[in-house]
């Protein structure tokens, strides 16, 4: 007799589904994943795929090529993780996340696959394999013209790295997760470079000198055709402006100038770079530029550098290694040049909250040492031990991220600064203590109203928030 499918009734059985995958942890290899989706007749081969691979900058150039293909015409789909607030968050379609009975469906779909491919092998698929395989089969059911695949970690053995890809992308590379990539930065670009395939395309971001030996052997093992930030394309000029920057970039096909980017962070220049060069590469053409404009002014980057409030300022970021904080720091410096910031910081892993925040000495007047709701996360009073001394500043303990930021808001004053950092997790809590788990689809992408309907009446859903018009209407509430 077959095993019984399993009872996926609502969300939270697709949920639960997934976090009985927890327990799994991280196991390197890419048996499991390819086992069950070949299980499930391989639906990562139904559509062209753009796959993204990067230290940093991954989740925000997945956006940026989704908002510019979508402006272009194309249908897209993404998959980006971690999330901020719902599982949700990680697989969108035409810019917009998709809806819980959406997510309950496509976890239905494919929990007897995953479970009798388990009893089957008998081994455990982990939940990030789960969360690939769902969005996988997701994307299958639709008719995309191209889903966007961020890589996990790494790149060589990550639960992504079984397709084809039309275009192979890596961000940039720096230090981080060394207990699984390497010890060094060239250990590191190897792992994110065996994303690369056979007589493939892939366009790389800035990269540091120790990485290039690692890009261009697999490069030239694969045979592949390489367009690389600073020779294929690169940006010719930035200038800030209100709420972002105004850039011009030299593309692959052609220059595109006068282009406002309402994101903060001088690093996030070089991402929309390369967001634009792998769109040209997609596209194999030059882009559009009444399009790319339209694509750049509906873009938003939650959680990443992102003004939740104004008075205080409240500036949200889910920088969680050394090269991420070195781009908050920058940002803070740059372009809030008179805030005195009080930091709220919460970290997870195995790291040193101490040489993380480093880059924040000088800007950060007070530490809020906290810890988000996370199995993972490191006690806030480790965090205030390592991190105070570097940063030279006082430190308080506050075990709730929301309090935490309360309290820090609070201790600044209506004329005064928070940075919250650390973590996704960290930025995600102190982002829905102030403006909810709502996000603002982009407005650029056609919309297939069965897909993607707002179904924000649910119980479990909230709408999401256009935190432009929130401000507009009162300076205290955010």
């Amino acid at each position: 007799m077959a095993d019984p499918i399993p009872t996926i009734a609502d969300r939270v059985d697709a949920e639960a589904f997934l976090d009985d995958r927890i327990g799994q942890g991280v196991k390197p290899g890419l048996e499991r994943i390819a086992g069950v989706l070949e299980f499930m007749g391989n639906p990562q081969f139904g559509y062209p795929i753009i796959h993204i691979a990067g230290t940093n900058g991954k989740t925000t150039v997945t956006r940026l090529v989704a908002d510019i293909l979508g402006a272009h015409g194309i249908r897209t789909g993404t998959f980006t993780s971690p999330h901020l607030h719902r599982l949700e968050e990680r697989f969108s379609i035409d810019g917009a996340p998709i809806t819980s009975d959406a997510f309950t469906q496509a976890v239905s779909d494919i929990a007897w696959f995953v479970e009798e491919h388990e009893r089957r092998a008998e081994t455990g698929i982990t939940y990030f394999e789960v969360t690939a395989a769902l969005a996988f089969s997701l994307f299958a059911e639709i008719a995309l013209d191209v889903a966007i695949i961020e890589v996990g970690m790494g790149g060589r053995w990550d639960a992504t790295n079984v397709v084809d890809a039309a275009v192979a992308v890596v961000t940039g590379i720096a230090l981080d997760h060394v207990e699984y990539l390497g010890e060094t930065v060239a250990e590191i670009a190897a792992e994110k470079a065996a994303i690369i395939g056979e007589g493939g395309i892939v366009v790389t971001g800035p990269l540091p000198p120790a990485a290039e030996g690692a890009i261009t052997a697999r490069v030239d093992e694969m045979g592949a055709k390489w367009y690389r930030s600073g020779d294929a394309f690169s940006v010719a000029d930035e200038t800030r402006a209100v709420g972002g920057w105004m850039v011009d970039v030299v593309g692959i096909y052609t220059d595109y100038t006068e282009l406002y980017l309402p994101i903060h962070g001088r690093h996030q220049i070089d991402n929309l770079a390369t967001a634009i060069a792998t769109a040209e590469t997609f596209l194999e053409r030059a882009l559009d530029i009444d399009a790319l404009r339209d694509a750049l002014a509906a873009t938003t980057q939650p959680g990443r550098i992102e003004v939740v409030h104004h008075r205080p300022l409240v500036v949200v970021d889910g920088a969680h290694n050394l090269q991420g904080v070195e781009g908050l720091a920058s940002a803070l410096r740059d372009e809030f040049p008179e805030a005195d910031w009080h930091v709220v910081a919460g970290m997870r892993g195995e790291r040193s909250p101490g040489e993380i925040f480093e880059p924040l000495t000088g800007l950060t007047g007070h530490l809020w040492a906290t810890s988000p709701d996370d199995p993972g996360a490191i006690d806030a009073s480790v965090v205030a031990a390592s991190a105070g001394p570097v940063l030279g500043c006082d430190a308080t303990v506050v075990e709730d991220v929301p309090a935490a930021v309360a309290e820090a808001m609070a201790a600044a004053g209506p004329e005064g600064a928070v940075a919250v950092v650390g973590s996704l997790y960290v930025a995600g809590e102190a982002r829905e203590s102030l403006i909810g788990t709502g996000f603002r689809p982009s407005g650029v992408h056609v919309r297939f109203e069965s897909v993607v309907e707002d179904d924000a009446e649910d119980e479990d859903d909230e709408p999401w928030v256009d935190t432009e018009d929130a401000w507009a209407e009162t300076d205290d509430d955010g």
